[in-house]
């Protein structure tokens, strides 16, 4: 890496890199690179208004993205009783959406990265509304399977949209706190899941239906929003280029022709990364729904907590993944993306114990630090992959990769479920089944943080990578461009490395 000059901060280059030669920059580049730490507030007020809108209207469509994945983890006892099956039968409500999310992805990510993110936003929040409408009418356990497996598909295109509207212009400078509090999104739409689950549920004839019906109605609103937005400027300007490359190339190659050219590209130069970060996003999310998804769960049938002290817990512990994915993702951008994941998992390691072996209300602190460091590992996230994503397939290779790795994880809460019916502890005075969930959480999250130690240790980094056109590569040999990027690229880095010596040698008088 050259310098810690904001302007011109080049990220590591690995292109040509031998294995042996990366593999011993692993250690080497993990140093934190203790870039200057910016007032946050400043980096706020860095963004003008067209980017807070982006901003706003991808958080907002990513926390009821989550309100209405945790809508089931949260009546999963209310709907086994309805259907008649057991907690472990329900759970498949949660791994089915998880497993149909990799087809969502896939289908919206392509179409975000040829037509642009506006139309497939705006068709994913209209599939919302009907299948949550849908689901909350269900009268049999196999509705309830098949409409949770086709939301998944709708809402495995959301995220890489979301990602890329909010991140794509944003000010190189502000991008880790923005990446920190856009991620914290599916926080705060756990916490909004639980507190509406307890004003909602069960306080009506209808039971649990309400807590769906009311998912269904703020996607009509983010809708409307997004019609009156424009395309991201970033993605404007590589429209620009594909319909520029298709001019200039002497096979007159059309504009869809360039995209899929482009594609053709990313995946011979890139496919081993797309496949490590399959690999990251499924031990991310192993961490996630490991951590949160039967927590629920064993609080009500384990630690026998009433309705309000689960409400409580579950906001405590969402508090805590705020404010960590926040505070963490805004250090990533000073001491790295890299080493401020492995850090968040030595510590989320060692609070592991506190945060299933204690069985009163004092649980409630360990659940606070335990999501602020799952979270707070989550809040590099979006960040991180925009950064490492080929340009021209960012949205694609954003969502697939975050889905792919769902689909990996997506028997997380099932696992768990049936191995915790392993090990059978007092029934209730009620004659109620209780298990010992915490111990197979706790044994669980331990596997899954030294896991994603390891492969974040092994991966690559590109802290501060320019989104800007001019500096894309596979752009650039698509459209033929290869000695102008070459050159643009030389002349970049070599302002980097003068602005790096000039500010030593000031240092040094």
């Amino acid at each position: 890496m050259v310098g810690n000059n904001e302007e011109y901060w080049v990220p590591e280059d690995y292109e040509g890199m031998s294995a042996g030669r990366y593999l011993a920059t692993r250690v080497s580049s993990l140093k934190p690179p203790m870039l200057n730490v910016p007032n946050p507030w400043k980096l706020l007020r860095m963004l003008n208004r067209q980017q807070w809108s982006f901003f706003a209207i991808a958080f907002w469509a990513w926390t009821w993205d989550a309100f209405d994945f945790f809508t089931v983890s949260l009546t999963v006892a209310d709907l086994a009783k309805q259907f008649g099956k057991t907690n472990t039968d329900i759970t498949w409500g949660i791994t089915l959406v998880l497993m149909f999310r990799s087809v969502g992805s896939v289908a919206f990510g392509v179409a975000a990265d040829r037509y642009g993110r506006k139309w497939p936003f705006i068709v994913n929040n209209l599939l919302f509304i009907a299948l949550e409408l849908g689901t909350g009418f269900c009268n049999t356990y196999k509705q309830f399977l098949a409409c949770r497996a086709l939301f998944g598909v709708a809402m495995g295109g959301l995220y890489g949209n979301a990602a890329a509207t909010a991140l794509e212009d944003c000010p190189s400078e502000a991008r880790g706190i923005i990446s920190g509090i856009l991620q914290q999104g599916y926080a705060f739409g756990y916490l909004l899941a639980a507190a509406f689950a307890r004003g909602l549920v069960n306080t009506t004839s209808h039971g649990w239906r309400p807590l769906y019906w009311f998912g269904a109605c703020p996607p009509v609103i983010f809708i409307a929003f997004r019609l009156m937005m424009p395309e991201t400027q970033t993605y404007r300007e590589r429209e620009r280029m594909r319909i520029e490359a298709g001019r200039n190339r002497s096979d007159e190659k059309s504009v869809g022709n360039v995209f899929l050219t482009e594609g053709k590209v990313a995946i011979k130069r890139h496919w081993l990364l797309l496949t490590y970060l399959v690999l990251l996003m499924a031990g991310f999310n192993f961490m996630s729904h490991g951590s949160q998804d039967l927590y629920p769960t064993m609080l009500t049938n384990q630690l026998a907590f009433s309705a309000n002290k689960v409400t409580v817990t579950q906001v405590v512990a969402n508090l805590g993944a705020m404010t960590g994915g926040t505070v963490v993702g805004f250090l990533s951008q000073s001491i790295g993306r890299r080493f401020s994941i492995i850090c968040c998992c030595i510590v989320g390691g060692a609070l592991l114990y506190p945060y299933t072996f204690v069985h009163d209300t004092s649980i409630m602190a360990a659940a606070f630090f335990q999501q602020f460091c799952v979270q707070g590992a989550w809040g590099v996230i979006p960040i991180h992959l925009m950064e490492l994503s080929p340009g021209a397939f960012r949205t694609f290779v954003v969502g697939t990769a975050y889905q792919l790795g769902n689909l990996v994880s997506s028997a997380s809460s099932t696992i768990e479920a049936r191995i915790g019916e392993r090990f059978p502890l007092p029934p209730t005075t009620k004659g109620v089944p209780r298990y010992d969930y915490g111990k197979v959480i706790c044994i669980f999250m331990g596997c899954v943080y030294a896991y994603v130690i390891v492969l974040t240790f092994l991966g690559p980094e590109q802290l501060r990578k320019s989104f800007d056109v001019a500096y894309d590569h596979d752009a650039a040999v698509v459209a033929g461009w290869d000695d102008k990027a070459k050159a643009e690229h030389e002349e970049f880095d070599t302002k980097a490395r003068d602005s790096t010596a000039g500010e030593k040698q000031a240092e040094e008088v």
